[in-house]
């Protein structure tokens, strides 16, 4: 089989329908609302007429199906019918099976089609200038511990510090607890005190449940995966806690270090509790280094950068049967307007990219890059299947009830986040990104374990793309939140920065919506917008364990 370089475009205009032809050549549309049984859905010269309630999300096929006939949607093979299906009738679990075509020959496309970036010719963001040429979105001094046994002293010194600069982001919610004990309303809120580093974002703590008991490769990918945080453009410096006697080593992570730094530009203090005279001491070593290093760190100010010194990652998590219709492609056509000007994108999950790596692979630059993606995709799944696992099993049950009822119809419309531009490296976990254009990054499909990895690899903003809610952040990097209908956004605006429903309701295009996301992106990544992960203390923070425990 050989894979066209060119597909006909999505649909994406919904003014007034009931459902949606993603593309052309599927067998399924879409619900955008509730629908009746009885309801005549007619496209064109073709009209079906529904036997059965489809519920808003979720899909229904345009012709009966056998036992064992492809289903398609967005051009590609996303299952198998199990059962038969009449037209017109519900596509659900117990009649569709995860299924992928992408075997054949690859033919790669010559020429990618860049958006109109002219109103953005001339942009920039206020950034954090690192003396290795990076460019930080913030400003930040980590606190790491290399073992989980670490945590507790790791929490000691969040909480002191906190106190310290009254920065606090639980205070108000303490202040609640107290006030309802005494069993009054609690509602009134407490201004925060004011900060003396106006330069500093804050003070990050990562607390994480590795760095022994484990395999050796596991220790070395946490070891590079911290040092890849340690050295990421928004972060000033660290204080690194040890135990002494545990498998990832100082002496680990400082080779990852060189790996990353090879000059040693970035300020790090490494504490050993084995080698303390005490836990009191040791904490009071550590706070002295944090302290020493805010006003270090207070001494860089913002300053104009070029769009070239931005690599945003994009990740979804808590996905429904809208994502792949609205903010997925919002998402997707961001990337590319900012990879036209120079910048960059790493798009992740490598199980939610199952059924379309034949059109990933189209787009790579080279044979190597596109080999390199085929190697660690088949890598990844033969280690899931090893321990019992499949990618057909990535969708969660919020998933399903929502729409998506196979991995490979998950991922057709989760691989939109990357847009359409050339894929220029793919990277495994933890390596770092180093070239302008889109990158391919090997991780898992849970959220919190994709995005932890994204900033690890350098991403310095990220964009989360939700249908059901999520509050998914990271210690160091902004995360800025994006729904795929109003509903979520207006249920939880705490949560959600930008909204796309109006794709779905057919009141605004794709492009008009990529040009609005575009700037909040330039917005949060100079200071001007604080996303909502970044104002909940959203600091999720998860390595991703390959290995087994030993």
């Amino acid at each position: 089989m050989t894979v066209a370089t060119t597909t006909p475009p999505l649909a994406t205009d919904t003014v007034g329908r009931p459902s949606l032809l993603v593309h052309a050549s599927d067998n399924v549309r879409v619900a955008l609302r509730d629908l009746a049984a009885g309801t005549l859905i007619e496209d064109g010269d073709t009209s079906v007429r529904l036997v059965e309630p489809i519920r808003q999300k979720h899909k229904f096929a345009l012709c009966d199906l056998q036992v064992g006939d492809t289903v398609t949607m967005y051009g590609v093979t996303v299952g198998r019918a199990t059962r038969a299906i009449s037209a017109g009738g519900a596509i659900r679990t117990d009649n569709l099976a995860h299924s992928t075509d992408s075997s054949g020959d690859v033919v790669r496309r010559e020429h990618w089609l860049a958006p109109d970036i002219s109103s953005f010719a001339d942009a920039t963001f206020d950034g954090f200038h690192r003396p290795d040429g990076q460019v930080g979105t913030a400003n930040i001094w980590l606190v790491v511990p290399l073992v989980f046994c670490e945590n507790r002293n790791i929490e000691v010194l969040r909480q002191s510090v906190a106190e310290a600069l009254g920065d606090d982001p639980y205070r108000d919610y303490k202040r609640m607890a107290r006030a309802m004990l005494r069993g009054e309303s609690g509602d009134e809120g407490s201004p925060p005190l004011s900060s003396p580093f106006a330069n500093v974002d804050g003070v990050r703590f990562l607390t994480h449940h590795q760095g022994c008991g484990t395999t050796d490769d596991d220790a070395l990918a946490l070891c590079r995966l911290l040092a890849g945080y340690i050295t990421h453009p928004n972060v000033a410096g660290a204080t690194v806690l040890s135990l002494g006697c545990q498998k990832a080593q100082i002496a680990m992570l400082k080779q990852a270090m060189k790996e990353r730094d090879p000059e040693g530009l970035r300020p790090v203090h490494y504490l050993e509790q084995q080698a303390s005279a005490s836990e009191d001491a040791l904490i009071r070593e550590a706070l002295t280094t944090i302290f020493d290093g805010l006003h270090e760190a207070n001494k860089v100010e913002r300053r104009p950068a070029p769009l070239s010194k931005l690599r945003i990652g994009v990740e979804c998590g808590g996905s429904d049967g809208f994502s792949g219709l609205s903010a997925n492609p919002v998402v997707g056509a961001t990337i590319d307007r900012l990879v036209a000007l120079g910048g960059s994108g790493i798009l992740s999950e490598f199980p939610e990219l199952c059924g379309v790596e034949h059109e990933l692979r189209a787009r790579c630059v080279d044979d190597a890059t596109a080999q390199r993606f085929a190697d660690l995709m088949e890598a990844y799944q033969r280690h899931a299947a090893a321990v019992g696992a499949d990618f057909s099993m990535n969708p969660s049950p919020g998933n399903v009830r929502d729409g998506l009822i196979t991995d490979a119809m998950k991922s057709a419309g989760a691989a939109r986040k990357g847009g359409g531009s050339p894929v220029v490296e793919v990277l495994d976990y933890t390596e770092p990104a180093t070239r302008p254009g889109l990158s391919l990054l090997c991780t898992p499909g849970s959220d919190v374990e994709s995005t932890t990895a994204l900033a690890g690899s350098g991403a310095n903003l990220v964009i989360f793309t939700t249908g059901l809610g999520t509050p998914t952040g990271n210690p160091v990097v902004p995360v800025l939140k994006v729904s795929s209908n109003s509903d979520l956004a207006r249920r939880m605006a705490d949560i959600i920065d930008f909204d796309t429903g109006e794709v779905i309701r057919g009141e605004a295009s794709i492009d008009e919506l990529a040009d609005k996301l575009l700037q909040q992106c330039l917005d949060a990544a100079s200071g001007r917008y604080t996303t909502r992960a970044v104002s909940l203390a959203q600091h999720d923070f998860i390595p991703w364990k390959r290995g087994v425990s030993l």
